[in-house]
């Protein structure tokens, strides 16, 4: 798996928190092997868990506007 701007976030801030992924996992309330799948970018993943995580670091996945030259 590729790692992405996500799982690169989530470790980097779980690491900044002195937290082990079983922490993050206990903390967040997700299962330790999400915490692994997320931080080893999984490309299918559910963002009800994503964001328990996230909420933890006080951020959320959310929608966010394209510019036209976004757009497919």
């Amino acid at each position: 798996m590729k790692q992405t701007a996500l799982s690169k976030y989530v470790k980097s801030a779980r690491k900044q928190h002195n937290l082990t992924q079983v922490e993050l996992s206990e903390k967040s309330g997700v299962g330790l092997r999400f915490v692994r799948e997320l931080e080893q970018g999984k490309q299918t993943l559910r963002l009800d868990k994503v964001n328990k995580i996230l909420n933890l670091f006080g951020c959320e996945v959310g929608v966010v506007t394209m510019t036209k030259s976004d757009e497919l």
